[in-house]
């Protein structure tokens, strides 16, 4: 039998959430228009996909994060539910007309776009973000701040660099947890890769933001040294989140954090010198990223 590679426990159904990770679902109604839109239109959103909490909450507010380039990816990160393949299906090219049509339905005013990694491809999907960048810009009549939630294109200077000549307003990569995990959390990535991405969009002048999910066993001396390499990089913004296993064959919960404990480290966040900072337990990349912007 080989060695699991998560010698921790899982947080399995029989156990319960503590309260502050209890939500009350909206009805279905309040749904139902970015749903039929979604569907409609054919569009994937990370929402779906990545079995994220918020969805309901963020659906009824008439809010989506875009998911370009398909809903499989050519990683397994040990903490995600989207499904992986070596080979998935080429880039949709009227993809970005189409997220472009739902932006006007849907009126928003600030639009996040993500994808899976794309390790198969060239570019590694750096020209289809900027193709929907472009697309956004030229095809919105409302005032639309962008945001781009993007994976490292295997640190690429020339991928990083075509998405942030079509100038979106806010150039996200999360880095996930802490180095230590690294090898079992995000064995096909790297801590130094992640970290100089975003120390070359603060040096072209782009604004910088990343993202943590807490509970995964990392000490809090490893999270404020995390918060540190990303200022030093020049982010601007961050996001902690507690971690939540999508299935018990993902990488299991060690610790549920608790609203204060959260609390305190987006202090502990400001005081280190970022100027936007969204710290709590249901807290995800695109979470009220609007807010982020105002404050920005």
């Amino acid at each position: 039998m080989p060695k699991t590679q998560n010698p921790r426990p899982m947080i399995t159904k029989k156990q319960k959430l503590p309260g502050w990770l209890k939500k009350r679902l909206p009805h279905p109604d309040e749904l139902s228009h970015v749903r039929c839109t979604l569907d409609r239109l054919q569009l994937e959103t990370v929402c779906r996909e990545a079995h994220c909490p918020n969805l309901c909450e963020c659906f009824a507010r008439g809010t989506a994060t875009f998911m370009i380039l398909g809903a499989v990816c050519t990683r397994n990160c040990r903490f995600c539910a989207v499904n992986h393949a070596s080979q998935p299906h080429p880039p949709d090219e009227d993809e970005p007309e189409r997220i472009a049509e739902a932006v006007r339905h849907l009126n928003l005013s600030h639009v996040v776009i993500t994808s899976v990694t794309r390790d198969d491809l060239p570019d590694g999907g750096s020209g289809h973000f900027a193709q929907t960048i472009g697309t956004l810009r030229d095809n919105c009549d409302q005032a639309v701040t962008i945001e781009v939630l993007t994976p490292d294109f295997n640190g690429h200077a020339a991928d990083i660099d075509r998405v942030l000549d079509a100038g979106p307003d806010i150039y996200n990569h999360n880095m996930e947890t802490v180095p230590r995990l690294y090898p079992v959390v995000r064995p096909d990535a790297e801590y130094q890769r992640s970290l100089d991405l975003l120390r070359r969009v603060a040096a072209a002048g782009g604004t910088a933001k990343s993202g943590m999910m807490l509970g995964m066993g990392e000490a809090e001396e490893e999270i404020v040294c995390v918060m540190q390499d990303l200022v030093d990089a020049g982010c601007r913004a961050l996001t902690l989140g507690q971690y939540l296993a999508p299935s018990e064959r993902h990488y299991g919960v060690e610790e549920f954090l608790s609203p204060e404990v959260f609390a305190k480290l987006g202090e502990r966040a400001y005081s280190i010198g970022f100027e936007a900072v969204a710290s709590a337990p249901f807290v995800r990349s695109s979470y009220h990223a609007e807010k982020m912007v105002d404050q920005l």
